[in-house]
């Protein structure tokens, strides 16, 4: 391979890196070192890959663990709970992996007021939180959302229960990643949906296509009613991106909650709060 394409190569590496983890790109960089030495010492292509590969990982998890939740203070963040030990939790832990879970320290205090207000009624209830902020700079694109760049942004799942029993299962949504699984407009429903792609917006429904296999859940309507409107009331809260059919089958009343508009996705498979 010759310079020019190995250079073309580490530059696509180090821009996608940096787009889905942030700080992927950073430790690309500060594992060159590494990867000379692991480039001298091994002669066989598959040993040097499988190396390299473990090289990166294993600075980027102490970045990640030990270096990033103590710098992003410094940028007014802080991570939410990476482990299923609380009221709230990541759906998937992903979310935490690739730092895609830090917020604003307001928002993490709602959060942690909802859950335990919640909570007082059945202590085992779960906030899943889906995709926040990363955790440095202000700007910096979380994709693929179009707003979550500041700390003040927060997707939550919404609550589920199975549809043989009818209990609620905590922790989990229709889509491993929460995202996709809709709960459309019923008839005589106003279907945001239907007219946003048919004036173009082809991206509207696009999540779907990032599920398979989805779990057999039925959208908990009082249980997922209640969060919002815990959240709805709390102060800091400015704004709750819900689709309008939701809103109006929920029977929810409150200002904050507003359309998000065509050049969005669609915000009937998950709730997003802002402060």
């Amino acid at each position: 391979m010759n310079i020019a394409l190995r250079i073309l190569l580490f530059l696509i590496v180090f821009f996608l890196l940096t787009i889905l983890m942030q700080i992927g790109g950073l430790v690309l960089l500060l594992a060159l070192p590494v990867f000379s030495l692991i480039q001298k010492k091994y002669h066989k292509r598959i040993t040097r890959n499988i190396l390299n590969i473990a090289g990166f990982l294993i600075i980027y998890f102490i970045a990640s663990i030990i270096i990033v939740p103590k710098l992003a203070p410094i940028f007014g963040r802080v991570p939410l709970p990476a482990f299923r030990n609380s009221n709230v939790q990541p759906l998937t832990l992903w979310t935490c992996i690739l730092n895609r879970h830090y917020v604003k320290p307001e928002l993490f205090e709602v959060v942690k007021d909802t859950a335990k207000k919640m909570s007082e009624k059945d202590a085992e209830v779960i906030i899943a939180y889906l995709d926040a902020n990363f955790p440095f700079k202000d700007g910096f694109p979380l994709f693929p959302h179009l707003s979550h760049s500041d700390g003040e942004k927060l997707d939550l799942a919404f609550f589920y229960k199975s549809e043989i029993n009818k209990k609620v299962v905590y922790g989990k949504a229709s889509s491993w990643i929460g995202y996709g699984v809709f709960e459309g407009p019923q008839p005589g429903e106003y279907d945001a949906p239907r007219n946003c792609i048919a004036k173009g917006y082809w991206q509207y429904d696009m999540a779907k296509y990032l599920v398979w296999n989805p779990r057999r859940l039925e959208l908990d309507e009082d249980k997922t009613k209640e969060m919002i409107r815990y959240f709805t009331a709390n102060k800091s809260i400015n704004k709750v991106f819900l689709e309008p059919h939701l809103k109006s089958r929920l029977n929810l009343k409150s200002e904050k909650i507003r359309f998000h508009g065509c050049r969005a996705v669609r915000h009937d498979d998950h709730v997003h709060i802002q402060l």
